[in-house]
């Protein structure tokens, strides 16, 4: 029988068993509260679905074929009413205050009726999951009062991040591609704020949005250590919209331009600059590839639930068409070579599910909701009436101290570990997940057959909406060398990744 402390100096040894499965180690860890609210966040989602998006998405999907022009925005403005998006905004910030950790089964819902109409909806959360990287409490308590206003109101408030430019989509992604990139959206620093020009493209849900996110570089040849965030307003002189991408799938959510030229932006639309990230410990290109992770391990989370959604919808349909239809004289349901197919289906849809649970499980403990996640802090601001948080809770974000207080203990304290497992789990839920959407969709048309390409049988329909899934947030082939990089190189420290001999 091997002693403790044989045990333990064993475990010492191998010290990151703990990335294993991200679900044992939150176990006790997060509050069990989330549990009733990820079953109310999927019977919101259903209801939606079921009366909303599956009586409209087929017919939606041929006005954009028709018109590829058409904007969605009475289905926007549907899910506006719901109340959808302010569903994960904090109760301090005037929400639902739904958890974060939701989100990522609130996605699979949506996606299993439509691709497209789940990104009309989860896009506005990728804008969300931007502008809380940036821990600037100031600029979140307002356009968080925007987003909530615009609900009261009827006329949406949506968000947008904008990374990717014409001749720069990964470049624009990854702190060791940016310096050696095509990058060209320049920021220049000027008597209160910053003047821009650029341009930004596959912008999901620029045209519809209020603001957007925006990525910008005081110096293009050392973005890297040079990146601004900023947030820009629909309507701002020198931003305009330019062209919308004809598509194949995923048409209702427009992948919009934007064109910035000399535009100016204030200090107070700054999210964070290297004026604030000099106040932190890491260095400001550290600082920079941190709060990518934070955007990508949440974003690509839930992409990769959107990927598992697509993988449910195919499988429902096919299960649904083999009970309906015979071949050769028999119920396809009863035929082995159906029965196994399906099963390799349902075997991909449980496998995402999983996936983009365990990257949830390492964002609620160590990336973008963590703090939220602090048991204390769930349970106080779970139990405190919201009108008495988003009274008190805005005066308190005015101060600078806020903010400073919260970048301290989400940068300063977020060890390089967590950062590895938060971004890791990220692209490996987006990989999964997406993969397993295509897959799906494939066999759903290899059951159906000649039936499958009918669009009342949506299959094809959630083929190509599932074909994107995997080329944003990331290409999967990115993806998974940012898996090599996050969680295998760290057991292997002589390798090497996104090095020019290897790119």
């Amino acid at each position: 029988m091997i002693t403790r402390s044989e045990l333990n100096r064993v475990m010492e040894k191998e010290p990151k068993f703990d990335d294993i499965m991200l679900s044992l180690r939150a176990t006790g860890k997060q509050p069990k509260g989330i549990i009733g609210e990820v079953r109310e966040v999927i019977a919101v989602a259903r209801q939606f679905n079921e009366e909303v998006v599956r009586p409209s998405t087929l017919k939606l999907d041929r006005i954009m074929h028709e018109d590829p022009d058409h904007l969605a925005w009475d289905l926007a403005k549907k899910a506006n009413d719901r109340g959808l998006y302010t569903l994960f905004l904090p109760k301090i910030f005037g929400g639902k205050g739904y958890n974060l950790s939701c989100v990522g089964y609130f996605c699979e819902e949506l996606a299993s009726a439509c691709g497209a109409v789940a990104n009309i909806v989860g896009v506005h959360y990728l804008g969300v999951t931007m502008l809380f990287s940036s821990w600037n409490l100031k600029i979140i308590s307002g356009i968080c009062k925007d987003i909530v206003d615009g609900e009261k109101n009827g006329e949406p408030c949506l968000l947008s991040l904008a990374m990717t430019e014409p001749n720069a989509g990964t470049d624009s992604q990854n702190v060791e591609f940016m310096d050696t990139g095509t990058l060209a959206c320049h920021a220049h620093k000027t008597v209160g704020g910053y003047r821009i020009s650029g341009t930004k493209i596959f912008i999901s849900m620029g045209h519809m949005s209020t603001w957007h996110l925006v990525h910008v570089y005081t110096d293009l040849k050392r973005a890297s250590e040079n990146t601004v965030m900023l947030a820009v307003k629909t309507g701002t002189q020198g931003f305009s919209f330019g062209k919308k991408e004809k598509k194949m799938g995923q048409k209702a959510c427009p992948a919009s331009e934007l064109i910035f030229n000399d535009c100016f932006v204030p200090d107070d639309q700054v999210c964070i600059d290297n004026r604030d990230a000099s106040k932190l410990r890491r260095s400001i290109k550290e600082t920079n590839e941190q709060i990518f992770a934070y955007i990508w391990g949440a974003s690509r989370m839930g992409v990769g639930a959107f990927g598992a959604g697509t993988a449910r919808a195919a499988f429902e349909e096919a299960l649904k068409f083999a009970k309906e239809n015979e071949l050769d004289g028999s119920a396809m349901i009863n035929q082995e070579w159906c029965q196994s197919l399906l099963a390799e289906m349902y075997k991909n849809v449980l496998v995402a599910r999983i996936a983009y649970a365990e990257a949830t499980y390492a964002n609620g403990m160590h990336g973008l909701w963590r703090v939220i996640n602090f048991k204390p802090m769930y349970y106080f601001v779970k139990h405190t009436p919201r009108a008495v948080l988003s009274f008190i809770f805005p005066k308190l974000s005015q101060l600078g101290l806020m903010t400073t207080l919260f970048r301290k203990i989400c940068f300063d304290y977020q060890s390089k570990d967590e950062m590895d497992r938060v971004d890791g789990w990220g692209s490996f839920a987006k990989v999964v997940g997406t993969d397993a959407g295509i897959a799906n969709a494939r066999l759903a048309l290899e059951i159906m057959g000649h039936a499958g390409v009918r669009q009342d049988h949506r299959a094809e329909k959630i083929l190509r909406d599932s074909k994107l899934f995997q080329i944003y947030e990331g290409t999967n082939q990115i993806n998974r060398l940012n898996l090599f990089k996050r969680l295998i190189m760290r057991q292997t420290p002589q390798a090497s990744v996104f090095s020019p001999v290897n790119v």
